[in-house]
């Protein structure tokens, strides 16, 4: 029987109910802790084994604690190479091939980007919306709750609409020499820098931007490519010189913690989105013959990139021009070929459209293997079909006449990339105006054979640009094709 304490006095008793009180609180505290903690590591375990061939994303630091550990860094990427009999951990290796055991807790499942949502770096932006309307989407009122419309006054300009102690403030945002400013004091070169000043310091307005009204449907981007594995920290990354201009900007070489990478660096506003649905397609891609992304990088003052592996030997267009078939025999034309094809299988299988395949899209590694790159306008199959600028001597008529894009549309682009190896590197159909391009192709017309092309892989060609979509070969069928023109023997129709 435990022994009870007796108080003499009102103030001792005062004391000892306080101590006690306190006493119970921290043992619940320390309960609740353990729960939390516990929850924590648990909401962590994979509810199946991850096969082999999952790439994690390390969340902490971890130095091992035996020599068949491996020691990783917070953000480092690893693959699981073996499943252990214990759930907790994995047997890994990381981006310089070292392998060692890890804990499960201390990493996290890199997953494909959600589609469900419409990804968008400025969430807050509302478009073309009225006065009114911004007033209803601020109710209830909320201070610091805040989004971004277009000017209904002042066309070119925006809105800044605030709540603040009940009122919606609106503030005109002047587009002034390819600047932004409410003020004309601070300027800023891009919406989301603009709206990143002022979440840090009110600076005049009636209060600082606290929450953002998210536009219907949208998601953030930065939390979403956060949530599924995919961000990358700045301070990691060194970039270095510029090895090339794209859809998006420039293209610079760069390391990240001793990884040579290849750095997609964004223009400005106007490509912003483009440049997350670029990203948002590549997190859902796997393959040797696809260039692979390593991860996205947006920073607080909105500068944006995507970060790959890096391509030593640059562009096959320009790699086939450079060399000639003095350098290049028909094995290593062929292999490119094949390669291409693999890349293109491997997204008729996943239901993904590119869109865009030509040899400036495809890039060269240090080992010669050819990687299929420039994501900029593919496509889920399910996904509605935009009109966006089109190349035109790559694209099949009917997705020109009728933006009736499919994975047919893409074997007729690869029939055009397959020309483009052979004649190694020529810009197809030369001697054509290219406004007399489209007309005669739809009366029939085919390039002729490139000089020293094999007659079967021509023979391939023209099944690729056969004016029905539904009589072009797929790439499965086409991949074996060509197999079978590599090891010597005679493909089968």
């Amino acid at each position: 029987m435990t022994d009870v304490q007796v108080c003499e006095t009102p103030a001792e008793c005062k004391r000892s109910c306080k101590a006690h009180r306190s006493q119970v609180n921290t043992c619940l505290m320390s309960k609740v802790l353990k729960i939390f903690l516990l929850i924590g590591v648990l909401s962590v375990f994979p509810k199946a084994p991850w096969p082999q061939g999952t790439e994690c994303v390390a969340r902490y630091n971890f130095k091992g604690t035996s020599e068949h550990d491996l020691p990783f860094k917070k953000g480092d990427v690893l693959t699981i190479i073996v499943v252990t009999k214990d759930p907790n951990w994995y047997k890994a290796k990381n981006a310089a091939g070292c392998e060692g055991t890890i804990p499960v807790n201390y990493v996290q499942k890199r997953e494909g980007v959600r589609s469900g949502g419409k990804l968008s770096l400025m969430p807050w932006f509302h478009g073309k919306i009225t006065r009114d309307r911004a007033e209803h989407l601020l109710h209830p009122p909320e201070t610091g709750l805040f989004l971004v419309r277009e000017s209904t006054n002042f066309p070119g300009d925006y809105t800044l609409c605030v709540s603040c102690e009940g009122k919606v403030e609106h503030y005109r945002i002047i587009y002034h020499n390819g600047k932004l400013t409410i003020d004309e004091e601070m300027f800023f070169d891009n919406l989301m820098q603009l709206v990143e000043h002022y979440t840090k310091d009110a600076d005049g307005l009636c209060t600082r931007l606290i929450k953002p009204k998210l536009e219907e449907g949208t998601v953030a981007a930065q939390d979403e490519f956060s949530r599924s594995g995919w961000s990358m920290n700045m301070k990691d990354l060194k970039l270095q010189q510029v090895i090339g201009k794209g859809e998006f900007g420039d293209v610079m070489a760069g390391d990240y913690r001793g990884t040579k990478v290849a750095v997609k660096c964004i223009k400005n506003d106007a490509t912003a989105q483009a440049f997350i649905a670029e990203a948002s397609v590549m997190t859902k891609l796997r393959h040797d013959n696809l260039v692979q992304l390593l991860g996205v990088i947006v920073e607080e003052n909105s500068s944006l990139y995507i970060v790959t592996e890096y391509m030593a030997k640059g562009c096959l267009v320009d790699y086939l021009r450079s060399r000639g078939r003095t350098v290049l025999g028909g094995d290593a034309l062929l292999h490119f070929a094949l390669d291409v094809c693999e890349a293109m299988a491997y997204l008729e299988a996943n239901n993904f459209i590119h869109r865009d395949l030509a040899a400036r899209n495809v890039l060269v590694s240090d080992d010669n293997v050819a990687k299929v790159s420039d994501f900029g306008l593919t496509k889920e199959v399910s996904s509605s079909q935009d009109t966006a600028k089109l190349p035109v001597k790559w694209t099949a008529p009917e997705a020109l006449r009728e933006k009736n894009f499919s994975t047919k549309s893409d074997v007729w682009s690869y029939g055009i990339l397959l020309w483009e190896i052979y004649s190694f590197g020529r810009v197809p159909y030369p001697r054509i105006p290219l406004k007399e391009v489209v007309p005669r192709v739809e009366k029939g017309y085919k390039m002729d054979c490139p000089d020293g092309c094999p007659e079967v892989v021509y023979n391939i060609m023209k099944q690729c640009w056969n004016l029905d979509p539904a009589a072009r070969p797929s790439f499965q069928m086409l991949k074996e094709w060509i197999q079978h023109i590599i090891q010597g023997r005679p493909r089968k129709h």
